[in-house]
This record gives C-alpha cells, structure tokens and sequence, in this order.
C-alpha cells in the first residue's frame, strides 16, 4: 500500500512538472514511444535561432542535432541534422546532412496551431513536425539502419528536464 502511495505521488509530481515546464527544458514523445525530444536552452541572445533541441531515435541511441529559426511571415521553421560540419559551411554541406525541414507547430488542447513558444514561457503541450515522418523515412539514416520506424508528426510533452 505504501509503495501504491510513493509511485502515485511520483505519478503526480513528473506531472505537475510537466505542466509547469518552460519551453526550453520540455521533453516530448511521438506516439509510439520510439522517437524523444528535449528542448535545451539557445545560451545567447544574440544566436539567429530561436530554440535548439535534441532528437533521440531510442532504438539506436542516435542523437539528432535540431534548431527552431523564427520565419516571415511569422513561423517556427525548423531543422533536424545528422553530423553536420561546423564553422563556415556551404549551403550544399547544410543540405547533405540535413535530415528534415520544416514547419513546427505547436498544437494547444483545441488543436490549433500556434508558434513554438519563447524559451521561458509555458512549454507546448503537443508538436507537430509536417512531414518529419516521410521525410526520415526516405533519408540516408534510414538506408543505413539507424531509423527503422516511421515517426508520426505528432510529439506530445511527456517531461520536463531539469
């Protein structure tokens, strides 16, 4: 009974902090549990993206490297990369290792989309990556063996880093 009690305060507490979370710490899921997401702080004020988070595909233990770029007219535009070179690097080096670009939204409880919250505020309930799923589908990590599910679009906050 008393280990029913600790598990359930546990339960309630990652909870909590999930819904007290701010954007650059929040930790998501996509609905097959085979893909996680974790937002880290940009660190500069001064950087031209507006948030930079991590893609782990669980299966492999790759880490994929992303960033949010703010658009115009206003949008999260996003990139998720695989061994990008650093430094002064071409457009055609940013192509190549690029494994996905697009548009993030962040979805509220009625569905609407919205932009990806600022790094302080109240992190997004839901993420929607368009077209992240087909386009790692049909990306060189794929051929190699180090994606073998297609991730739905949809990622969902399950955690809150500390």
């Amino acid at each position: 009974m008393r280990a029913a009690l600790v598990l359930t305060g546990l339960i309630a507490a990652t909870a909590a902090s999930a819904a007290e979370c701010r954007q650059d710490h929040a930790i998501y899921a996509d609905r097959d549990g085979g893909y996680e997401l974790t937002f880290q702080p940009v660190g500069s004020d001064a950087a031209a993206t507006s948030h930079h988070f991590k893609l782990k595909i669980l299966a492999s233990g790759l880490v994929l490297d992303g960033i949010v770029m703010p658009g115009d007219p206003a949008r999260s535009n996003g990139m998720i990369m695989h061994n990008c070179p650093e430094g002064d690097v071409t457009g055609e080096e940013i192509a190549a290792c690029t494994v996905w670009e697009g548009v993030i939204y962040a979805l509220d409880v009625a569905g609407d989309a919205n932009l990806v919250p600022d790094q302080g505020a109240k992190a997004a309930q839901s993420l929607l990556l368009s077209g992240f799923g087909p386009s790692l589908r049909y990306s060189a990590l794929w051929e190699q063996g180090k994606a073998k599910v297609v991730p739905q679009d949809v990622f969902r906050q399950k955690g809150c880093a500390a």
